[in-house]
């Protein structure tokens, strides 16, 4: 028996112990290790990554190394704790933090557990494969906001388990995939693109038993579809949120959806009707039935609101009504929208001074409970906001006034009030005096933007005569761009939550040294640039943060390389251009560009040549490295970059970066103009055919240009300038034809210009091919340009005559330039730039050079006023065609040194906006017409060298053009020639018996000038003689503009 109990006894220790090593996890089974992530799972992610930019460390723990191979630890991965199958990926970007590119859904299609799918607020580009509606298990799926396309395919049907799909905010095209009516579980829809929406496909609307929030973004045809808008009127009484945005509403649509209080549903409480045609009737019926509304969007419309406010939204918290039209009266005599509104969004309403005056009858009712308040891009011009804002809200968290015109100091009383503040963004107007210290004192403020105003002062005293009681909360300081002096204090170091420091353009002096940052742990955005200090750190100092963006932009780095940097590897922003760094760049600084968005090491003295290391660039960053001494090859692993800027080198290879048989998807800018580049260009351009920009001027390039240089379909600018290329044009650059400048002056190519040039180059703005060996006709398809603004063909071997078809030119028949369609060509704001990356933005102007007057000049001017024909010193022959004188905004024309002959036609006076006209050197005979005298803003006339005769015309500015600007016509005679003409002589040898008869302009002139002269006199001693002689007058005169000053203050205020 007790051998019984003995063995009882150990068969319930052992189980116990079994028990409490599972519990403890002591258990080493094998069905109890650790679940990782399964490997065909792992590989489809990192398949997914493939070609996205990755500009903010979203996928910074997405690694194939031994210490990050289990995906499920991976940002944004969920796996099941028992299969390790993955369950959710969740890549939701945020307004500064994103990913970028072309998006490979069909690699997902491995997750075959997933449920929950979320890749939303990206700049992803693609479309949605079929393939996606084998996920079965899908429960949430959310693309919306990015800029897919392409048509909806109809699996997405089969995803029967979809409680929520959203869609929205892309750019999908064709039919609706009714099928999705299918989803008997879907309680969130959201849909978005230029669908074409058909009558009969919005029946699958009402088979949505369990919709409760629908959103439809960019139907611009849904207003036109009364079916649909029936449909959604039915669905209505079940909706907690509606949103319509974007799909070109009226009002009579609206009231369609919302025909009576009955149907206007109790449970909707979120509706946003953005970016539509409505109008405050709209407003107005909307006041009527929303009783239950708590958020209401309205932004984007026509709504022009000019009585006093009397709304009724009883339930309001929030009231979106910017970028509409609320005159001065609407706030006057009461604030009356709901006593329960928090966040109100009136940005860009054109609201000025005048609105926010207090009245005796003031009801503050509403305003007390605001949270949040943006009142940006208005009018608004006083510091009279600022005592509304006193006077009326006591609870105020967030403040948005920046980019209106507001003048003036900020009043000491809005410090004092304003305790609640956590984020107040002033910048962007014209705020003067001193930064006051009562922002230190404002104990809950977190964010504070005083950027873009004339605020002056030191700088030391916001942080010395303050007490910055929020110091353990306060995260962001932008003072940039203000006129603030003095020594950066190392009192600064308080702020030790800070982590964005924003001090650009102003006049700062001294050095800053590791005591003023060895604080800032948390630190990721730091902008000193455009002062004068100077930035003295240790090189051996690691910093206690990791920066995303550094700008140290002319701080006075140099002369060696800062190796600090080394510790910072986090950076995606980086500029230390303008420094006199005199030194090579270490490798491990090459080694760091693989995470880096934006590089600038510009204008310094950067040497030797740069390594090529084998690594993948992530970011597709935009390199600036022009103005230094690099040289050597340029390697090819910076063909991963989009924008890469080398000008101003000595660099001596361009064939091995282009030609290693790796292709540059993305690269989008190549400058590598004024280097030591030799030989012929490289014959392999079909490696980067998403070229934009190529500058390759001032080389020592020879040869032809190849014809796979045709295959650069997307360019806009090629510029060839001042090189040794020789040959004809190569027939395969007609498929460039989105070219807006092509230059190829200064160089050896022959033959004639290509019809082609004009026959498929139609947005062109810029051609030049001065100094060539062109010849051959000047062909009349160059007059198919009509956006030409700038043509030079001079110093060519170009015959013929002139076409008449000048006339066709219609940029140049324009007085006024299209500004806008000029800079976003020419100046940075690069439309394919976005069209093939998302938002990446470039700091690169072209280099634009052009002969005006005789000299050869660059045009930086964003505004380009130039608009110019140059055919000199060529053989042309012929008249001037006279339809040169439709060409009304002209400002430049030279046709000297040539051939031609006939006279000058008179319609050249038509040209009212030439500033330089040169015809010298050509056989052009007749008289000068009088018109040219009538051209206001001509400073530069070459007439010399021709067969003129007659008298040189007179009248305003004509006589100040001296002599040399008419000789060589022996029979032109005239005061600028000091020579007389035929008839003169008998009138000066009566000049002693009587006085020259003067012409209709002198006599005008005389007259008016007496006029004048009469006018004043009486004028002055008719109306203030009296007033100051006689003190009744005197007396009587003030009074009367007393009461005129009363009476117009009165009617204005």
């Amino acid at each position: 028996m007790s051998c019984y109990f003995l063995k009882l006894f150990y068969a319930l220790l052992l189980l116990l112990l079994h028990a409490a090593g599972s519990i403890l996890g002591f258990n080493s089974l094998p069905n109890s290790a650790e679940i990782k992530c399964i490997e065909s799972e792992r590989q489809a992610l990192l398949n997914f990554t493939h070609g996205l930019i990755d500009g903010y460390g979203m996928l910074s723990t997405w690694r194939d190394d031994d210490a990050k191979r289990d995906c499920c630890k991976w940002k944004g991965i969920q796996c099941n704790n028992q299969t390790g199958h993955v369950e959710t990926l969740h890549l939701r970007g945020q307004d500064t933090q994103y990913l970028i590119g072309a998006i490979n859904i069909s690699s997902l299609i491995a997750l075959e557990n997933i449920e929950h799918l979320d890749l939303s607020n990206n700049v992803f580009e693609g479309s949605i494969p079929s393939d996606l509606g084998k996920l079965k298990h899908l429960q949430y799926l959310d693309l919306s906001d990015n800029d897919l396309d392409g048509e909806l395919p109809y699996q997405l049907g089969n995803l029967s388990q979809l409680r929520y799909l959203d869609l929205g905010e892309n750019s999908f095209s064709g039919a609706l995939p009714f099928q999705v009516g299918n989803l008997p579980l879907l309680h969130t829809l959201g849909l978005g693109g230029d669908f074409d929406v058909k009558s009969k496909d919005a029946e699958w609307l009402t088979k949505l038993s369990s919709l409760t929030k629908l959103k439809l973004s960019s139907l611009h045809n849904l207003s036109s579809s009364h079916h649909w808008l029936q449909m959604i009127s039915k669905l209505i009484l079940n909706l907690r949120e509606l949103r319509l945005f974007d799909c070109s509403l009226s009002d009579t649509n609206i009231q369609s959806l919302f025909y009576s209080p009955s149907n206007f549903s109790t449970a909707l409480t979120i509706l946003d009707l953005s970016s539509n045609k409505l109008t405050s009737s709209t407003f107005q019926l909307l006041s009527n039935f929303s009783l239950n509304l708590q958020e209401l969007y309205l932004g984007l419309n026509n709504i022009v609101l000019s009585s006093p406010l009397c709304p009724n939204f009883p339930s309001l918290v929030i009231l979106d009504l910017s970028y509409n039209n609320l005159t001065s009266s609407v706030f006057q005599g009461g604030f009356n929208f709901s006593s329960k509104l928090q966040n109100l969004y009136l940005g860009s309403c054109s609201l000025t001074d005048r609105s926010f005056l207090m009245s005796s009858s003031f009801n503050m009712s509403s305003s007390s409970s605001l949270v949040s308040l943006d009142l940006s891009l208005n009018l608004l011009k006083s510091t009279t906001i600022f005592y509304w804002l006193i006077n009326s809200t006591t609870n105020l968290h967030k403040l948005f006034l920046y980019n209106n015109m507001l003048e003036g100091p900020i009043p000491d009383g809005f410090g004092k009030v304003m305790n609640s503040l956590e984020v107040l963004d002033l910048s962007g107007n014209k705020l003067q005096g001193e930064i006051p210290s009562f922002f230190g004192n404002m104990c809950a403020l977190q964010s504070l933007d005083l950027s873009n105003n004339k605020l002056k002062g030191e700088i030391s005293s916001l942080f010395q005569n303050s007490s910055w009681c929020n110091r353990d909360i306060f995260k962001r300081l932008d003072l940039s761009y203000n006129r603030l002096t003095g020594m950066l204090p190392k009192s600064i170091g308080l702020l030790l939550e800070l982590e964005d420091l924003y001090l650009a353009g102003n006049s700062l002096e001294g050095d800053v040294t590791e005591s003023h940052l060895s604080n800032f742990s948390k630190l990721k955005d730091l902008t000193l640039s455009e002062n004068s200090l100077s930035v003295k750190l240790v090189p051996s100092w690691v910093p206690p943060f990791q920066l995303s963006s550094l700008e140290l932009r002319s701080c006075k780095l140099g002369p060696t390389f800062p190796s600090w940097l080394k510790t910072q590897s986090s950076l995606n922003s980086l500029d230390i251009s303008d420094n006199g760094i005199n030194d090579s760049v270490p490798d491990w600084f090459w080694n760091n560009l693989q995470y880096m968005g934006d590089l600038n090491m510009s204008f310094n003295y950067l040497i030797g040549s740069i390594p090529n290391i084998s690594f993948k660039l992530r970011n597709r960053p935009s390199v600036h490295l022009n103005t230094n001494q690099f040289e050597g090859k340029i390697p090819s692993f910076l063909l991963q970059a989009s924008v890469l800027i080398l000008s101003e080198n000595n660099f001596s290879d361009l064939f091995s970066f282009l030609c290693d048989q790796s292709t540059a998807a993305n690269f989008d800018t190549l400058d590598v103009s004024h280097n030591q580049i030799k030989g012929q260009l490289p014959d392999c351009w079909k490696s980067v055919k998403q070229l934009v920009f190529l500058d390759l001027s001032s080389n020592k390039l020879s040869g032809k240009i190849p014809m796979s240089m045709g295959a650069l379909v997307n360019m806009e600018a090629l510029v060839l300038r001042n090189n040794g290329l020789m040959g004809e044009l190569p027939s395969s650059l007609k498929n460039c034809s989105s070219l807006f400048m092509l230059d190829l002056s200064e160089n050896m190519l022959s033959g004639p210009i290509p019809s082609w040039i004009g026959e498929s180059m139609h947005q062109l703005i810029i051609l030049n091919m001065r100094g060539n060996h062109l010849s051959g006709n000047l062909p009349f398809h160059l007059c198919y340009l009509n956006r030409i603004q700038l043509l030079d063909l001079s110093r060519n071997n170009l015959s013929s005559g002139i076409p008449s078809c000048l006339k066709n030119l219609t940029a140049m028949s324009e007085q006024t330039i299209n500004s806008n369609d000029t800079m976003s060509n020419i100046y940075g704001n690069d439309k394919s730039s976005f069209g093939i990356y998302g938002y990446i933005f470039r700091d690169y102007t072209l280099d634009i050079t052009w002969m005006w007057k005789g000299v050869e000049r660059g045009f930086k001017d964003p505004e380009l006023e130039l608009k110019s024909i140059d055919l000199s010193s060529n053989n042309l022959m012929g008249e001037i065609p006279k339809e040169v004188g439709y060409l009304l905004g002209l400002v430049s024309l030279n046709l000297s040194r040539n051939n031609l002959s006939g006279e000058i036609p008179s319609q050249i006076g038509n040209i009212s906006s030439l500033e330089s006209l040169d015809l010298s050197s050509n056989h052009i005979s007749g008289r000068i017409p009088s018109s040219l005298s009538e051209i206001d803003y001509l400073g530069k006339l070459d007439l010399s060298h021709n067969s003129l005769s007659g008298r040189i015309p007179s009248g305003r500015h004509f006589e100040t053009f001296e002599a040399s600007c008419f000789e060589g016509n022996i029979d032109l005679c005239g005061e600028q020639l000091n020579k007389t003409c035929p008839g003169d002589g008998d009138q000066t040898t009566k000049e002693h018996q009587e006085p020259p008869v003067k012409g209709d302009d002198s006599v005008f002139y005389e007259g008016l000038y007496m006029s004048l002269g009469i006018g004043y006199f009486t004028g002055f001693w008719g109306l203030l003689g009296p007033l100051l002689l006689w003190r009744p007058w005197r007396i009587a005169y003030m009074r009367f503009l007393n009461r005129l000053t009363d009476y117009v203050y009165v009617c204005l205020w």
